[in-house]
């Protein structure tokens, strides 16, 4: 089964920096529905230290034509320097559903 939609996944330092990105993608129609999720706990390497902080996620829902720019523009409004981003093909689900995401970004 071919993907039809995407769900692109990105975390945020804070419920506000990932409300605002959220906010412009809607605005730009580059994605049909943001949620978000707040607080996550995120345990990771950086720079030689192990880290533990408390993030926001994003699950960004998109066409698979419109991928591209929407993971541009989180690249390009993040505040991390080496942000996740992490693109999901959705190869189901509720039809109405994914052609409603199709039709809100057209």
């Amino acid at each position: 089964m071919e993907a039809k939609m995407v769900m692109i996944i990105s975390a945020f330092p804070s419920k506000e920096s990932g409300k605002k990105v959220a906010m412009e993608m809607i605005k730009m129609k580059i994605a049909s529905c943001i949620q978000i999720t707040a607080p996550v706990t995120s345990i990771y390497e950086w720079e030689g230290k192990i880290c533990e902080e408390d993030e926001t996620l994003l699950f960004v829902k998109t066409s698979c034509s419109l991928q591209d720019k929407a993971v541009q523009f989180i690249k390009e409004n993040h505040p991390y320097e080496v942000p996740e981003i992490i693109t999901l093909p959705v190869i189901g689900g509720f039809k109405k559903y994914i052609e409603w995401v199709e039709r809100s970004i057209v």
